[in-house]
């Protein structure tokens, strides 16, 4: 067999090799099936949440907070009201405004439902969502809860613990080691940049993809004394499941079967009451307002086949103008086309031309009519705007720019829906993004609108809604981050990007992140109003998802929302050996850590163990490169060790 296909072949089988022992390893974890201890009534200490996780083989599923919603119910915290016959009219009534001995999931739970009521009062099918980012933090976070309060208990635990996780990096980072060979055995003899430098991010590229793979969270598997407890609580499953009438029962049943309704939805033996109870995210065609003093439901309808919809007052302008001038041209050319008829042209032709004519005419008179009708709306529009008063039921995404190779897309349009209180349907006007960070769902605000056009000119909150009350911290994707806070557990900091060479590799694998441990995160070394003024211009500080490995990777983005820093610090063993091995040299910086040097849009600089560098990307590239060295000094003098000035002569700006 030929080399090259040879040495193909062992790098494409050491990584098939190393899925085949991640698959073994999660088939050896998975869950293990659970036997059910005879039907009873009598209930385990478990709450609900944790009964919902063990009865569903360590899956948690929305039943929990169904089910915690039920027992607060049962505890005489709030209570659940069903004026008629319909389910779906349940309301939630706040009795204990401040109840005492919450866990904390139960309290999430018990917050969500107090921040929405208005006068203590709630409609259950209320409790949705409107916005996707709340929604996904609160459920991370009330999942971490529960599974944090199930490891304590010693009922659950984790399905790849922290010594599997750790031989798996090792294995994959083995793993990737016949690929670098494969690269070096196979470079060109006589090229002028050295392949070890290739070689190396070879390793650290694919090593850290399966270490990324073997680092995620799946999920929890059981331990002796869970799996006693699961067997219990399928046990109360089978014997709620024996009455015929109990799978129908509604949420203000709870009233009656007490702490039974909340176990029951926990075990998924409630049909009717789960179906009423949604605590996800809700429809955006159909949202609770509380405007005017009554909770009442409003259907809200979405602009989106004219034009015109949303269109700023000079690009209908601009529109109308430009049909109008088209319709103009048609009109004038046929009379044109009329005149050469009546004086040249005859029989075939003339007929010919003279259906062309007509069709041209029919064209240019509706151009023209379409044009003026659109500049006199347009004007009209401008000239008499509306004011309205109402509450803010939703805001969703409309158009956006697609963006180009190196941007992402940038939203430009948002819809907001308001209810003014006039009736039980409204529709949607188009808001502008700067607007869209000033308001939120459940706020009573002011618009000043162009009707025709429905497009919001000004915006006023006039009275905050439930948003403060029901807000939820942005939650990590680091998932046993989470956890370990909720345990109160120091978690281990999560480096964000690439490796160092394989003995840094397996050290840091095995104690975390090496010399960059004892640092603080990303967001401290590098404050978002240095790299505004380096800049020029506002900057938000954005994390990049974390794998374990001993290097931080961040990145920082303008007004427009396109990067215009990256920022990455690892170990400075990896830095200087690709160095060395590529033979990068750029323009030295004196006066920044230990050593440091400039390549273009980049500067990097080593100080101790610690390597830094900044590099301006997207439209900051135009920026002064003095801003960037002045920026590194101040991230370099804040790393352990001696101060250090930097290089004169920073053009920068306040912002």
């Amino acid at each position: 067999m030929d080399l090259h296909y040879l040495d193909i072949a062992v790098a494409v089988g050491a990584v098939a090799a190393w899925f085949a022992v991640y698959a073994v390893a999660l088939g050896v974890t998975r869950p293990a099936s659970v036997t059910p201890a005879p039907a009873t009534q009598d209930l385990p200490p478990e709450p609900p949440a944790l009964a919902s996780l063990l009865a569903n083989r360590w899956e948690l599923t929305e039943d929990a907070a169904e089910a915690t919603l039920l027992d607060l119910g049962a505890r005489k915290i709030i209570e659940f009201r069903q004026p008629g016959n319909d389910i779906m009219q349940t309301t939630i009534h706040v009795r204990d405004p401040r109840p005492a001995g919450l866990t904390a999931y139960e309290r999430m739970v018990f917050d969500r439902v107090a921040g929405l009521a208005k006068g203590g009062m709630v409609p259950l099918t209320a409790l949705t969502f409107r916005d996707e980012s709340q929604a996904g933090s609160w459920w991370k976070r009330l999942r971490a809860e529960i599974i944090a309060d199930a490891r304590s208990r010693g009922i659950s635990r984790r399905r790849l613990s922290a010594p599997v996780v750790t031989g798996l990096n090792i294995l994959g980072f083995v793993a990737a080691a016949p690929t670098g060979f494969a690269i070096y055995r196979h470079a060109e003899p006589n090229a002028d940049d050295n392949p070890v430098g290739a070689v190396i991010g070879a390793v650290i590229v694919l090593g850290g993809l399966l270490s990324a793979v073997a680092g995620r969270n799946h999920g929890e598997r059981d331990t002796p004394a869970g799996w006693q407890a699961a067997s219990r609580w399928l046990g109360v499953k089978a014997w709620l499941r024996g009455h015929e009438s109990f799978a129908d029962l509604p949420p203000a049943s709870v009233a009656v079967w007490d702490r039974y309704l909340a176990y029951g939805a926990a075990v998924g033996a409630t049909r009717a009451t789960s179906a009423a109870i949604e605590m996800g995210m809700g429809d955006h065609k159909l949202a609770w307002s509380h405007f005017g003093g009554v909770w009442h439901r409003v259907r809200i309808r979405y602009p989106s086949t004219w034009w015109r919809y949303g269109r700023t007052a000079p690009q209908i302008i601009i529109r109308a103008l430009i049909v109008g001038g088209i319709g103009f041209a048609l009109l004038w050319k046929v009379r044109g086309i009329a005149a050469q008829i009546s004086t040249e042209e005859t029989g075939t032709i003339a007929t010919a031309f003279g259906l062309a004519s007509k069709i041209m005419l029919v064209l240019g008179i509706g151009g023209v009519t379409y044009g003026a009708y659109m500049l006199v709306r347009a004007i009209i529009d401008l000239a008499a705007p509306v004011t309205i008063t109402g509450e803010a039921l939703w805001i969703r995404l409309w158009k956006q720019h697609p963006g180009g190779e190196n941007s992402p897309p940038r939203p430009w349009l948002s819809y907001l829906a308001v209810d003014d209180g006039k009736g039980d349907t409204t529709r949607a006007w188009a808001l502008p993004t700067e607007f869209v960070n000033q308001v939120d769902p459940g706020d009573t605000v002011k618009i000043v609108v162009r009707p025709w056009c429905r497009r919001i000119g000004e915006i006023t909150v006039l009275e905050r809604g439930h948003a403060p009350q029901t807000h939820v911290a942005p939650a990590d994707d680091n998932t046993e981050a989470l956890i370990a806070q909720a345990m109160g557990v120091p978690a281990q900091r999560a480096p964000a990007a690439a490796g160092g060479l394989p003995g840094t590799l397996l050290g840091a694998m095995m104690s975390g992140a090496g010399p960059l441990a004892d640092l603080p995160p990303i967001e401290a070394l590098v404050p978002v109003n240095e790299v505004s003024r380096a800049v020029g211009a506002p900057c938000t500080y954005r994390a990049m998802p974390p794998v374990p490995m001993p290097i931080w990777h961040a990145e920082f983005s303008g007004p427009d929302g396109r990067t215009v820093l990256q920022v990455l610090l690892g170990s400075a063993a990896l830095a200087h050996a690709v160095a060395k091995a590529s033979g990068s040299h750029g323009t030295p910086l004196p006066g920044i850590g230990d050593s440091a040097f400039a390549i273009r849009h980049a500067a990097t600089a080593f100080k101790g163990d610690i390597v830094v560098s900044l590099s301006f990307a997207g439209p900051a590239k135009d920026t002064d490169p003095r801003n960037l060295h002045w920026l590194l000094a101040q991230v370099v003098g804040r790393l352990p060790g001696k101060q250090a000035t930097g290089p004169p002569g920073a053009v920068l700006t306040d912002t």
